[in-house]
């Protein structure tokens, strides 16, 4: 996959079937856009070209700067390879960027600089200053610059939409199950192993406290989770606290740590992925330590009733 950062590394070649969008989580609804995409372009001879905007354009424009996003743009990129994409444009988003018109973002980037065939979009996909630039609007431009414009109804589960914003809705809720239907596969973060206190191991629970890489992750609510782990080129199986680990001293700030089973390495500062597959329960304060290691074997048994009822993500 061709990744570019410029619109001017892109050699024109009016053959292009295209399409514009942030897909923040790359979810079963944009997978739906990204497939007609890659049909069309098959079915003209053309290549095909993703647009998409880093930082997510919500975290640029919010005054609350209140958006947590699914995805980092490493993660991405790799849906996108691993979904057959051939080209995506990244194409930094400033508020100067925002203020540029749908007509003109159209004109200049898909016309004049990359060439367009066909643009497919989202029914309900907006974009340029004001969110002016819908479906509706590029056909009428389409038929100024010969292009053809193909839209995409949304993916429907359990009777609504699938979409970004459902899928933020459903982690804040600790709904991890539903969040990972929509997405497709497993919610995932990703960060490095930081030295912690060490208290996990001495209740026989050692755990690797987690730096998340980019402050703007979505983390899921406080409570414990069942998740898989990929650390030092190996795949496991581990539960993960999330919270202020109210048993000992609580603490004022949020801590990310995973136990995972069946592994004792030094894997300080090491890269680790953690992916979620359900919340167990919520954070609690146990009255001794000894109630939170009953509690945590009781934890680690369901986790391991579950390991063979998995359900899986292609």
């Amino acid at each position: 996959m061709n990744v570019y950062y410029n619109v001017e590394e892109i050699s024109k070649d009016k053959k292009t079937v295209l399409t514009v969008g942030t897909f923040d989580g790359v979810h079963l609804g944009h997978r739906k856009i990204i497939n007609e995409m890659i049909y069309q372009s098959v079915e003209n001879n053309c290549r095909n070209l993703l647009i998409t905007f880093d930082p997510h354009p919500q975290i640029v424009l919010s005054k609350d700067n209140s958006i947590k996003i699914l995805t980092t743009l490493e993660q991405k990129l790799e849906y996108l390879n691993n979904l057959s994409v051939q080209n995506v444009l990244v194409i930094n988003f400033t508020k100067q960027f925002s203020q540029i018109d749908f007509k003109t973002f159209v004109e200049e980037y898909f016309v004049n600089r990359i060439g367009v065939h066909t643009v497919v979009v989202g029914s309900d996909h907006h974009f340029g200053k004001n969110r002016e630039g819908n479906p509706d609007t590029l056909r009428e431009l389409g038929k100024i610059f010969d292009f053809n414009v193909i839209k995409v109804e949304p993916l429907i589960l359990d009777g609504n939409k699938i979409s970004s914003t459902r899928i933020r809705k459903a982690l804040n809720e600790g709904n991890i199950e539903l969040a990972n239907k929509m997405l497709g596969k497993r919610y995932e973060i990703r960060g490095k192993v930081v030295k912690g206190n060490q208290r996990g191991a001495t209740i026989g629970f050692p755990t690797a406290n987690i730096e998340v890489g980019n402050k703007d992750m979505l983390i899921p609510p406080r409570g414990v989770y069942f998740v898989e782990v990929d650390v030092a080129d190996k795949h496991y199986f581990g539960m993960m606290n999330i919270g202020f680990r109210p048993t000992f001293n609580n603490t004022s700030e949020l801590i990310i740590e995973v136990h995972i089973f069946y592994f004792n390495e030094n894997i300080y500062d090491k890269p680790i992925t953690v992916r979620f597959i359900d919340r167990l329960r919520d954070e609690k304060k146990f009255n001794s330590v000894d109630e939170l290691k009953q509690q945590l074997q009781l934890d680690k048994q369901e986790c391991f009733k579950r390991i063979d009822t998995l359900p899986v993500f292609r």
